[in-house]
């Protein structure tokens, strides 16, 4: 005879309602703390947008930001940006870490873009990576912020604040973007991505997090803990890509891809 699983009893119905209302009431919060949340990338096309993301792997928007005028003046095009050598363009974003490859992705994305899409920057996740330098994160970037396309981008600040907040408790990026995608609507996808980046740039730092100054301690577990003295953080915090001491698998896609 086959086992039958527990009926759910109400204490299941109490703790699911109680989670639900906790994650409303950070939402909302968010919604209000960050009623402004962008993208600090300045850019003005799709192809702009795209580029700048691509630079802005293991850099601060701010350099990127730096960089970005001179050159989309001079390439405001993939096709633009073919006439320059890799020695040209290298020169032109030398100040931002990986310049190399970054340069030579760039070129490589740009013959891709013109050769299959007439120049277009593509507007699916799929054709978005089949372009050097861009991973899922640098995608969804680009598929949210320039098409509107409902998309969780997962940074490091995303991936931090999300396991956090118990919003996620996944180890991969992958993860995280899929964990988060369920707690928030769909028609939030692209605000949220950007209210847990202003979240992790001015409140939820990686080492020392403001968490007596933050309006979502009360939900937060982490939070909640650090307030008592104690922290539910691993000593050594997983980021993305990586995978806790112990845990089988490969380590994740990393920045050269993002």
């Amino acid at each position: 005879m086959l086992a039958t699983a527990p009926e759910a009893g109400p204490e299941d119905g109490d703790a699911a309602a109680a989670e639900a209302g906790r994650i409303a009431r950070i939402r909302a919060t968010l919604a209000r703390m960050y009623p402004q949340a962008t993208t600090a990338l300045n850019w003005s096309t799709p192809f702009e947008l795209l580029v700048a993301t691509i630079l802005s792997a293991q850099t601060t928007d701010a350099a990127v930001n730096q960089v970005t005028p001179a050159l989309f003046a001079r390439c405001p095009t993939p096709e633009a940006m073919l006439e320059l050598s890799e020695d040209e363009l290298g020169a032109m974003i030398r100040t931002i870490g990986l310049w190399r490859n970054k340069a030579r992705n760039l070129l490589a994305a740009c013959r891709i873009l013109v050769e299959r899409h007439g120049g277009q920057v593509p507007r699916t996740r799929e054709e978005l990576m089949q372009l050097p330098g861009v991973g899922r994160k640098t995608a969804n970037v680009v598929l949210s912020n320039a098409f509107g396309i409902p998309a969780i981008a997962v940074d490091t600040h995303v991936f931090r604040v999300a396991r956090r907040l118990g919003l996620a408790t996944g180890t991969t990026p992958e993860r995280v973007e899929q964990e988060l995608m369920e707690k928030f609507p769909e028609a939030e996808w692209s605000r949220a991505h950007h209210w847990l980046i202003w979240h992790g740039r001015r409140i939820c730092h990686a080492r020392n997090p403001r968490c007596q100054a933050c309006a979502l301690r009360p939900d937060c577990p982490e939070g909640r803990a650090r307030a008592g003295g104690a922290s539910l953080e691993a000593a050594a915090e997983v980021e993305p890509g990586r995978r806790p001491a112990g845990e089988a698998g490969g380590a994740g896609r990393r920045s050269s891809r993002e």
